[in-house]
């Protein structure tokens, strides 16, 4: 007996280091793909923010209905592969640090350009900005001093406008800043219809509400410096860039450590809590992601589709070829098998939810008018969303349990948990 005991410690020792640099390079495999997927997705908003940016410069120089439908249809295409992105978000500084210039919401749109003034208006000790229309205005008054806006440059947009006055809601750059010279604004309420802002607001010849030039001027420059701030990030998933080099040279269970955030963190915190829930609770239309376009049980469902992506390893591009490798889902399924089934489960369960807000959406009515008020029908839909948010997320503490992380903080929001703060 003491021979077979020795000998079964002697092939332990033998065999624990071999599990675990087996476990390590499983690890470190699954980084890979995460990294491969982090590449492929912003690689494939870059491609399609490109298309975006042709049909603008068509639109702005020859303005025309059909091509302002072109440039409107191409921003809702360009929103498909960055909204799958937004699980890099949460637990990645590199990227954490730059989104805020590509997707911050919501905007107060009146720094930039004319707004209803019967529907629109924010406190001015807020937002002392909030109607400086950049657009109409070649010189502005920010923190007590004279700026120059007579020439629209990148500079002016990403340095000077952006967050001005320190507001969050002085967004000047990215998707909804674009999205918001492309539709204007939505003056539906809850009712339907998008915005609906007019082709002429970009001809040379027939203009409509004044200063046509240095409107298309700021849409044109707001989408180069989009193209810009997308190849930034290209470069830092690609092969040497430093997003994934920090990423894979790193603690390999702080990377498994930075999926999981990015998966909780947006799924509950920000898609349950501030984009759905919040919106939801005050049956308020200006809370809703995509506000103008009337786009955002899209942007929605491809959040909730990025979450799936890294935990299942695997991308559909935008060309239709696949990124697939080893999966987060593989390693929870080697820990324990019935909390990665039971996480596939809940994935699944709100990707139905999704999908039946995307149908009622394409159907029935538009995202502001399921979440009005007195809309029975079309907030139970919405609610069923965040349900099985939130119950994924619980899926997902589980895995990091299963996984032995150590405990990780996901985002949350004061909709989910502490309601009564939204009120006050």
């Amino acid at each position: 007996m003491r021979l077979i005991a020795t000998l079964a410690a002697t092939t332990g020792l033998v065999l624990l280091p071999a599990m675990a640099a087996a476990d390590e390079a499983a690890k470190r495999a699954v980084l890979e793909t995460y990294a491969d997927i982090a590449h492929a997705g912003y690689e494939d908003s870059l491609i399609t923010a490109k298309t975006l940016q042709a049909a603008i410069d068509a639109l702005v120089a020859d303005p025309s209905e059909a091509r302002l439908a072109t440039a409107r249809e191409a921003w809702i295409a360009a929103r498909v592969p960055y909204q799958q992105t937004e699980v890099y978000r949460f637990g990645n500084a590199v990227v954490d640090d730059w989104e805020g210039k590509v997707n911050a919401w919501p905007l107060d749109e009146g720094l930039i350009d004319y707004v209803d003034g019967g529907s629109y208006g924010r406190e001015s000790d807020e937002n002392p900005i909030y109607t400086a229309n950049v657009i109409a205005n070649k010189s502005l008054a920010l923190n007590g001093e004279t700026v120059d806006a007579s020439t629209i440059t990148k500079t002016l947009l990403s340095d000077v406008l952006h967050e001005a006055e320190e507001v969050e809601a002085n967004v000047a750059t990215g998707y909804h800043a674009i999205e918001f010279l492309l539709w204007g604004q939505d003056l539906n309420g809850s009712g339907p219809g998008a915005g609906q802002r007019p082709a002429s607001d970009f001809s040379s010849t027939a203009c409509t509400n004044g200063n046509c030039d240095r409107r298309a001027a700021y849409l044109t420059t707001a989408t180069d410096l989009l193209i810009d701030d997308l190849e930034e990030m290209v470069a830092l998933w690609a092969d040497n860039g430093a997003a994934r080099k920090g990423l894979l040279t790193s603690n390999a269970n702080a990377g498994i450590s930075t999926i999981v955030t990015g998966m909780g963190s947006l799924s509950y915190g920000e898609l349950a809590g501030e984009r759905i829930k919040l919106g939801l609770m005050l049956h308020d239309p200006e809370e809703e992601h995509d506000c103008f376009s009337d786009n955002t049980h899209n942007s929605h469902y491809y959040n909730h589709r990025g979450i799936m992506n890294v935990y299942l390893g695997s991308y559909r591009r935008v060309d239709g070829s696949m990124v697939t490798g080893p999966s987060l889902s593989s390693l929870v399924e080697a820990q324990d098998a019935a909390v990665d089934a039971e996480l596939k489960e809940k994935l699944a369960a709100s990707y139905s939810a999704m999908q039946a807000m995307v149908t009622r959406a394409e159907n029935v009515e538009a995202y502001d008018q399921m979440i009005g008020e007195g809309n029975a029908a079309g907030n139970a839909v919405i609610e069923a969303v965040v349900e099985g948010l939130t119950t994924q997320t619980r899926s997902i503490e589980r895995a990091v349990v299963a996984l032995d992380l150590g405990q990780i903080d996901f985002e949350g929001s004061d909709s989910l948990d502490n309601p009564s703060a939204v009120f006050q």
